[in-house]
């Protein structure tokens, strides 16, 4: 359907008219002023969307059945349409006779668009078109342009809107269609589809692929028992949608992906990111090549960094088949289907062996992280050990920081599992109340898009943890949330070292400090470069273990994680380790590093300043205790010795520096 349009050119191609929600006029992008009469703007969309010239008759009953003098009240609406559509050298408003047609060449009417492409079919709309097509069209038609006495004119609305009600549907179908499945926009559009049409079968079936793919097997069964009522209330046959659920039951999730043109959707690939670790290259006289201890260090790295579970690491056998052909970053990512390359030299010394590393976004080739590293050894073994160390845990952090930046940019609707999970990170490494609630959505939501994901459930543990620690919430509850949700960790991936910590730290808040150092020690043992495993290990010694045992784990964490979120706690169980063995002024250092920190909460200033109270630097003591009341104008000693579970000597001590520096009880 066309209207009638002129040979001649437009002298003003810019102009542009949108029918769909309320009606606007621009020209070269600017909206121009329309009259306040609606019968102006009837007027302008009804000969818009005109074939042919209208006799003036039609549109008198159209639009004036009331005034005497409809042709003259006609006459009026089309000199203000004139002022609006023509040009002084392009007359727009025409009159053929005793009809009136509307010519729009050079112009861009979004309905005409619209009814172009439904008549050449959506299918052969580029995606561009199609996305912009799809949000018009979700406008409804002349919004805000009714005309209550002017019955036939209502009635052509009501069914232009009809029609463009089933083209929205038609385009919503075909972006769900085009939208591989497990992403954002195909969730969108089948959430969109099933909306607009409730009856569709197609709809129906996309939609349970949908949350197939996810793993909601409940949400498919609450989805299939109000389908099946609502289906049977209107007489209409439930038998195609159960046995399209039927078919996709037979079809593994991650098949059927593949086979909608999408990666796998298999909960490994979906919540981890990929990353190859090629292998080292050595620095030798004759050249940079590979060799034996190169080789080791590959193989080591490779293994480590996959104890730690928290990405999907290419198996050697793959990264060093393709090492030979010398491929660029892009291209081992698209061989590899990887988003992270790590590359690095290794070169000997006299008396030291120092390894560069760096990690490199692969689709564009950006470094994301790089450092050096060095062992004063040429022994193999401790290459391995104080090298390999560094390596794994830095690409480990330097990634899911790179990770954490990335989610948090993402519009939060459109976040997959993974993306969910570290946007909760990002939130939670906040340490306020606000923050850790945010925190706490985030990692429900991973859970709810990938229920095999055993870090969301640790991560939603950790925020119940914050809870009981700060006092944010009711304490019991949050002690039982926090070991439920370590539990439910544990259920879904026994040997993943982020489950067993979330666990001993929901252990140690009910006072069961044996079976809380026993999951923590499980922890490191199953990855002995879990940095967040030592820290919490010194965490719980630092307080009624072993404070040796204490500091070392604290070393060993802040070894392997120099630039951890949680360094404030790394520093501060050192400190408190100190005064449970008597030296006061090396605690008083540790403390006020701890408190220097950013992101120190609260409690990592109380440790700073009984610290430096113990120490005798009573003056920067009461600075501290200045900064406590800024932050919490309530906070007292007891609030203090409540959150921790120190022994009775341990206590007295901190009694006496509060003392000393005015910290009530």
């Amino acid at each position: 359907m066309e209207s009638q349009r002129s040979d001649a050119e437009s002298s003003r191609p810019g102009l542009e008219l949108r029918l769909l929600g309320p009606l606007k006029l621009l020209r070269a992008g600017a909206a121009v002023t329309l009259p306040p009469s609606r019968k102006v703007r009837a007027l302008l969309a009804y000969l818009a969307l005109a074939s042919h010239p209208i006799p003036r008759e039609r549109l008198c009953s159209l639009l004036w059945q009331v005034p005497d003098d409809p042709r003259g009240e006609l006459r009026w609406s089309l000199s203000k349409l004139r002022a609006l559509v023509d040009d002084p050298a392009h007359r727009r408003v025409l009159a053929c006779d005793d009809g009136i047609a509307l010519d729009l060449a050079g112009c861009d009417v979004d309905v005409l668009r619209l009814l172009a492409a439904a008549e050449a079919g959506f299918g052969r709309l580029g995606d561009t078109e199609l996305q912009s097509l799809t949000a018009a069209a979700e406008h409804e038609f002349l919004e805000g342009t009714e005309l209550a006495q002017s019955i036939e004119f209502e009635h052509w609305v009501a069914s232009r809107r009809s029609e463009f009600r089933s083209f929205e549907i038609a385009l919503v179908a075909e972006t769900a269609r085009r939208a591989a499945r497990g992403t954002a926009a195909g969730w969108a559009a089948a959430r969109r589809w099933i909306e607009l049409s409730p009856f569709d079968i197609g709809a129906h079936a996309r939609f349970l692929a949908e949350l197939y793919d996810r793993r909601l097997i409940d949400d498919c069964t609450r989805h299939l028992e109000r389908s099946a009522r609502s289906f049977a209330a209107d007489g209409i046959d439930f038998a195609p949608i159960a046995a399209a659920w039927k078919e996709l039951r037979t079809t593994p999730a991650s098949v059927a992906a593949q086979a909608a043109g999408h990666e796998t959707t298999e909960p490994s690939a979906q919540r981890r990111i990929s990353v190859a670790i090629m292998p080292l290259q050595e620095v030798r006289s004759d050249g940079i090549g590979p060799g034996d201890l190169g080789n080791a260090l590959t193989h080591d790295v490779i293994s480590r960094l996959a104890r730690l579970r928290g990405l999907l690491v290419i198996a050697r056998g793959s990264v060093f088949a393709i090492a030979p052909e010398q491929l660029g970053y892009r291209e081992i990512g698209e061989r590899l289907g990887v988003r992270y390359v790590v590359t690095g030299l290794l070169e000997r010394h006299e008396s030291a062996t120092t390894a560069v590393i760096e990690v490199v976004e692969a689709a564009s080739a950006h470094i994301v992280w790089t450092d050096r590293f060095e062992a004063s050894s040429l022994d193999r073994l401790a290459v391995l050990d104080e090298i390999g160390n560094g390596i794994v845990s830095a690409i480990a952090s330097e990634i899911e920081t790179a990770e954490r930046n990335r989610a948090i940019l993402r519009p939060p609707e459109s976040l997959d599992a993974w993306e969910a999970y570290h946007r909760g990170l990002w939130h939670m490494y906040r340490f306020t109340a606000a923050e850790n609630e945010q925190a706490a959505e985030f990692f429900r939501r991973s859970a709810q898009l990938d229920p095999t994901f055993s870090r969301a459930q640790a991560g939603l543990s950790f925020t119940h943890w914050q809870r009981a620690f700060q006092r944010w919430g009711e304490r019991n509850d949050e002690v039982r949330r926090a070991i439920e949700t370590a539990e439910q960790s544990l259920l879904i991936d026994e040997q993943n070292p982020a489950a067993h910590w979330s666990m001993g730290r929901a252990l140690w808040l009910v006072d069961d400090q044996a079976e809380a150092i026993g999951a923590l020690e499980r922890s490191v043992v199953l990855s002995p470069n879990f940095a967040l495993g030592h820290y919490a290990l010194a965490f719980v010694h630092c307080q009624a273990g072993d404070p040796e045992t204490a500091i070392s784990a604290s070393d060993h964490s802040r070894l392997l994680s120099p630039h951890d979120p949680l360094l404030f706690g790394i520093l501060g169980t050192r400190a408190m380790a100190l005064v449970r063995l008597g030296a006061f002024a090396e605690a008083a250092q540790w403390g006020v590093k701890a408190a220097a920190r950013p992101n120190a909460h609260v409690h990592i200033l109380a440790i700073a300043a009984h610290c430096l109270a113990l120490a005798g630097r009573i003056e920067e003591a009461r600075n501290h205790v200045a900064r406590i009341h800024a932050l919490s104008p309530g906070y007292r000693l007891d609030d203090f010795l409540n959150t921790f579970r120190f022994e009775a000597d341990t206590e007295m001590r901190y009694r006496k520096a509060a003392a000393a520096i005015g910290l009530a009880p």
